[in-house]
């Protein structure tokens, strides 16, 4: 990945489209969702998103500590920690208030239950401590508190990453090696859907490739070159055995412990991705297609509005009757996507507006203050 100080392009269009495939791959009726990545590799979007996290956090910090100090990039990132925490608090009650919705529709009640609701209708009071403590996680809200963990680390993690990243990512392998212990002994942690031991991995590398990039002599070296036919081979390997042998998708432990199989897989298709921004193929991509880059931008917002159109999706797509219907089903995927799309737009717009309302609402406090003080003197 780029490792130029500011945002990477690159990795806004990754995020956006890792977004899409999120929100597609949970509309069960989906045409789209079988040309995601979860049916041609033993990996899935989760991988991607984790590892882009990672990339993405050591670059904000280290661009924070670099203008204003490191405690200026500690505090952005323990707000930003609870900006995670509301988000997933937020998504958890649209989880909960699309279950409540989706029970009184004529649909399969698979989704009803996934949502929670039937627990929290039955226990309201104790599924909302649950949930408050991170004990139990709706539909969809799951990633979140994972996440949350990762952002509080991030001030300790990244001068340790920065000064020994040998003994950084040995210890972080050696937490994913003990990951299913370590969970189980913390109350909770052991039903969490993503066990936050073990993806730690993944976030971890991502945020070694962004403070010790691969440097590009290498990449094009002999050994790089031989990585790169190695990674192209496992890929295709990988492909052929989801597509005509392993049909069937891979028991849930797997991917709550993230399994060696699922990195292997993640990290052969990284490095053909990493070839590709060298090429500049990606960047090229980006700028034809600056939507992707507009929801990677909203990776927060983008997430939690993608959970609700996922829901209202399937069930409209479901309550008409069209499951058999690929015209119809098709139409959901764009309506998911161009939905993400308005989102990414209207918060994007908010932002920019910010700065200029700031000091336009400071200007007028200021302008009734000195009104109030001509008119005490002339009193």
């Amino acid at each position: 990945m780029s490792s130029s100080a500011g945002r990477s392009i690159e990795v806004d269009l990754l995020r956006g489209i890792v977004l899409i495939a999120i929100a597609v791959d949970h509309i069960s009726t989906s045409v789209l969702s079988h040309a995601m990545l979860h049916n041609y590799a033993y990996c899935d979007a989760a991988e991607v998103f984790v590892f882009l996290g990672g990339y993405a956090s050591a670059s904000g910090y280290t661009n924070i500590a670099a203008r204003q100090g490191e405690w200026a990039a500690r505090r952005r990132f323990l707000k930003r920690a609870w900006e995670i925490y509301r988000a997933y608090l937020l998504t958890a009650a649209l989880m909960l208030a699309c279950g409540a919705v989706v029970a009184r529709l004529p649909i399969a009640q698979q989704l009803v239950t996934e949502t929670g609701w039937p627990q929290f209708a039955h226990r309201p009071l104790q599924s909302l401590a649950e949930i408050a403590v991170l004990r139990r996680q709706p539909f969809l809200s799951a990633v979140l508190p994972m996440y949350l963990l990762y952002a509080l680390s991030i001030s300790l993690v990244v001068p340790f990453a920065r000064r020994l990243p040998v003994v950084f990512f040995a210890t972080s392998l050696a937490v994913w090696l003990g990951a299913p212990w370590l969970a189980a002994s913390l109350p909770g942690v052991a039903d969490w859907p993503f066990n936050p031991f073990a993806w730690q991995l993944l976030f971890m590398l991502g945020l070694l490739c962004r403070l010790h990039p691969v440097p590009t002599q290498m990449q094009t070296s002999g050994v790089g070159r031989a990585l790169t036919g190695a990674a192209f081979a496992l890929a295709l390997a990988f492909t052929f055995v989801k597509v005509c042998i392993d049909t069937h998708p891979s028991p849930g432990y797997m991917k709550q412990n993230l399994a060696s199989v699922r990195i292997v897989s993640f990290l052969a298709l990284a490095w053909l991705c990493a070839q590709a921004v060298r090429l500049g193929w990606l960047r090229t991509l980006a700028e034809r297609v600056p939507a992707l880059v507009t929801i990677g931008k909203q990776g927060l917002v983008c997430f939690v509005g993608g959970t609700v159109v996922s829901i209202v999706v399937d069930s409209a797509v479901r309550l008409a009757h069209a499951d058999t219907n690929v015209f119809a089903r098709a139409l959901g995927d764009v309506v998911a996507i161009g939905s993400l799309w308005m989102l990414a737009r209207f918060a994007t717009t908010r932002r920019d507006r910010a700065p200029m309302i700031a000091p336009a609402a400071q200007l007028v406090r200021v302008q009734a203050d000195a009104r109030s003080m001509r008119g005490r003197r002339e009193r």
